[in-house]
């Protein structure tokens, strides 16, 4: 609390203690370090022209497109822009009409959908007809190779920005899962495109040096080695699932996650699939290639530390077929062959590739240029940090299966349940998700679907909220296979139940009956009080497959609001439209 005496208002007075009391003892250290060495701002004569404004509009599906659109407000701040950051949830299409200056930056979800917080903004954009002859744009799309339809939602903004008269001052920007340095050079190149108007005030900002930074800091550029705290199997003897519980030690990483955020795991690829590309490409592992970001390297460590070596893709292809020469590569690769390239790359890897198109093996010489770094894996956390400190649990079913007359496997999946055991450490960072958060409010009742691995994080809000006593009602609905086999924490959640914690639970065991029966059918048995909850300001949850469970659970939704509204199917979808924008219906899918 600040002393009577404080130089400051009753106003300032409230908002300097709501701040302080956010902060731990070691931002607040640090804050009154930074205070008592002062900090001065000293501004160059002003011009008579303003700051150029810049608008910085993002679509974001995990939270990188919105983390990138901060950091290029930072930085066109410092270069005399006045920067403006939106969201496409929150701006509609016409708005562009009065924009000079833009930069946007999207990422593409799936393959080739635009971010779903973002879809709304992109279909009415792609079918706008405002004219855009004034504004100067340009786009910076991220993406996944591994995908056929990469960056696709970055590359349809970009020819319509374009088409409706806009002008690109640079050319747009493909990020692959590595996004950081190709950002950096398309926001230096773009910022210099735009040039803030001659004569524009300029700030410098000359303060004392900042105290020291951690001897070591954990997080993307530097991962942080976790112990392997605990691994328990979830399934019972009898199931076909493999799902397993794990928990990491954060202890000493200075990391920290919310409820909704996920953990990046850096796995490593096992033995046996570095073997199989060895022994397909004819080549010994002994070799030294050079490696992006990395330098010279022993063949066999980069494949197995650095180098993603199973996903295939139409630009491994494409890599492919400029080493092997192949003709028979060439004409899969032709634009008149997209369908039968879809159909071959379906379930193979690229050890199939080399083997079907170079069957006399590969050079050393640029074999490591085929492949892109092995990216991170994201699963959403499945603990809440206030009921185990200093931890993260994780809940990651385990991916094998048949393909092509062979067995395949998940990298990261089986790289956690193979190859690291009880002790030993496991690189990981947490990422944070801020389209996948509870409500404000602890009295905000919550309807979660989480069917399989997707009740990860409900298990993270229902400990947090309970731990934090917060009254708000809380609603789960799981499935999964068989109820003997395949009950995921069934003694938690009944322990919830009994203390409160959880105050409904409704289970779809697919298996255990001649028809199937999935979650969404248990929403449209509960359909009058799911949207009772609904209509007292519910905030409704979904995590897990997205291929097929997220859009039967979203036209199930559809289904209850309009049968228990009694209006008609436009109504419904403009209510949960509404859910959407307002987030109370937010979605963490895969």
């Amino acid at each position: 609390m600040l002393p009577e005496h404080a130089p400051f208002s009753p106003d300032q007075r409230r908002a300097i203690e709501i701040a302080l009391a956010g902060l731990d003892a070691t931002q607040r250290f640090w804050l009154g370090g930074f205070l008592s060495a002062g900090s001065t701002v000293a501004a160059a004569p002003a011009k008579a022209a303003a700051p150029s404004k810049l608008t910085i509009l993002y679509g974001t599906e995990s939270g990188n497109s919105e983390k990138l659109a901060d950091l290029s407000a930072k930085e066109a701040k410092k270069k005399g822009f006045q920067p403006a950051v939106k969201n496409m949830a929150e701006i509609a299409p016409e708005e562009l009409a009065k924009v000079e200056n833009l930069l946007v930056i999207v990422s593409t979800w799936g393959d080739g959908e635009p971010p779903e917080t973002a879809t709304p903004f992109y279909k009415q954009f792609m079918g706008a007809s405002v004219p855009l002859s004034k504004l100067r744009y340009t786009v910076c799309a991220l993406g996944d190779t591994a995908y056929e339809k990469f960056c696709q939602t970055g590359k349809d903004i970009d020819a319509k920005l374009e088409q409706l008269g806009g002008t690109r001052v640079a050319p747009r920007q493909d990020c692959d899962v590595e996004y950081e340095e190709p950002y950096q050079a398309w926001l230096k190149s773009a910022l210099q495109a735009f040039e803030p108007a001659a004569g524009a005030a300029s700030i410098e900002v000359v303060s004392a040096p900042a105290p020291a930074a951690p001897a070591v800091e954990y997080g993307k550029k530097n991962a942080f080695p976790g112990e392997l705290l605990e691994k328990v199997i979830l399934n019972g003897k009898g199931t076909v699932k493999e799902t397993w519980h794990y928990e990491i030690s954060l202890e000493g990483s200075g990391l920290n996650y919310e409820p909704g955020d996920a953990l990046a795991v850096i796995p490593v690829n096992a033995p046996d699939l570095v073997e199989g590309i060895l022994k397909a490409s004819r080549l010994s592992g002994a070799e030294t290639v050079e490696v992006k970001g990395v330098g010279p390297k022993i063949l066999a460590d980069a494949l197995r530390e650095d180098l993603d070596i199973t996903a295939l893709s139409r630009s491994v292809l494409t890599k492919l077929q400029a080493l092997s020469g192949s003709p028979k590569l060439a004409a899969l690769l032709a634009d008149d062959a997209k369908d039968q390239l879809k159909d071959y790359l379906w379930g193979r890897w690229i050890t199939d590739a080399i083997e079907d198109f170079a069957p006399e093996g590969l050079a050393a010489a640029g074999f490591a240029t085929l492949f892109r770094k092995l990216p991170p894996r994201l699963y959403s956390i499945a603990s809440s940090p206030l009921a185990h400190p200093g931890e993260v649990h994780l809940t990651i079913a385990s991916v094998r299966y048949q393909a092509h007359g062979r067995t395949r496997k998940g990298v990261a999946s089986t790289y956690l349940a193979d190859l690291v055991k009880k002790g030993d450490t496991v690189p990981v960072y947490t990422h944070q998700n801020k389209n996948f958060r509870l409500p404000v409010s602890g009295d905000t009742p919550v309807i979660m679907v989480g069917p399989g691995t997707g009740v990860a994080p409900f298990r993270s809000f229902v400990e947090h909220r309970g731990t934090l006593g917060h009254a708000g009602k809380n609603w789960l609905f799981f499935g999964d296979q068989h109820y003997t086999y395949d009950f995921l924490y069934q003694l938690e959640w009944q322990e919830h139940l009994a203390n409160g914690a959880l105050g409904k639970l409704d289970v779809a065991f697919s298996r255990d009956q001649p028809e199937k029966l999935y979650v969404q059918h248990r929403m449209l048995a509960q359909a009058k009080e799911l949207y009772a909850w609904l209509q007292e300001g519910a905030h409704f949850y979904v995590c897990g497959d997205a291929s097929r469970m997220a859009h039967d659970v979203h036209e199930a939704l559809l289904t209850v609001v309009e049968q228990q509204s009694g209006q008609s199917r436009e109504a419904a979808e403009a209510y949960v439209d509404e859910l959407k924008k307002s987030k109370r219906y937010q979605r963490d899918v895969y």
